[in-house]
């Protein structure tokens, strides 16, 4: 496995404004999707204290986005810093994580209108942080061979 540690001439890819423009974009909209998630868990924790009904599904669904949040914006930082590894994960991660949460919320009865708008709220930042990822400018800091 890679590790990230680079040498200046390894990691010199990475160095055009332009690259570090797009990573720190897609930072921030990975940190919005950490954030949105978050206020989605506090709303479910809220409701529960105030002895709401609050289901398992609610619960786990909500504590598993912030989970990947965390876990995406670790992998989005290592890929800043050259790990390939990482940078490929954070791409399959951006464009799965919309569908899932989008795909999930529309079945019917699986949970409340507010909790669904909240999680598309949560999936409109990472589909955001997607487009900069597996952009052109991105991919060609990252060749596919060394």
């Amino acid at each position: 496995m890679e590790t990230t540690h680079r040498t200046a001439a390894e990691a010199a890819h990475l160095d055009p404004p332009r690259t570090r423009r797009a990573f720190g974009k897609a930072k921030i909209l990975v940190a919005a999707y950490g954030a949105l998630s978050a206020a989605v868990l506090i709303t479910v924790a809220a409701l529960a204290v105030t002895g709401h009904t609050v289901t398992s599904f609610m619960w786990g669904r909500s504590a598993g986005v912030l989970a990947s949040a965390a876990v995406t914006y670790w992998l989005t930082v290592l890929a800043s810093r050259g790990a390939r590894w990482a940078y490929l994960r954070v791409r399959i991660i951006s464009i799965i994580m919309p569908v899932a949460i989008i795909g999930v919320d529309m079945i019917p009865g699986i949970c409340p209108a507010w909790f669904a708008v909240m999680q598309a709220a949560c999936a409109l930042a990472i589909a955001g942080a997607a487009f900069i990822v597996n952009g052109s400018g991105l991919r060609a800091a990252f060749p596919r061979s060394r």
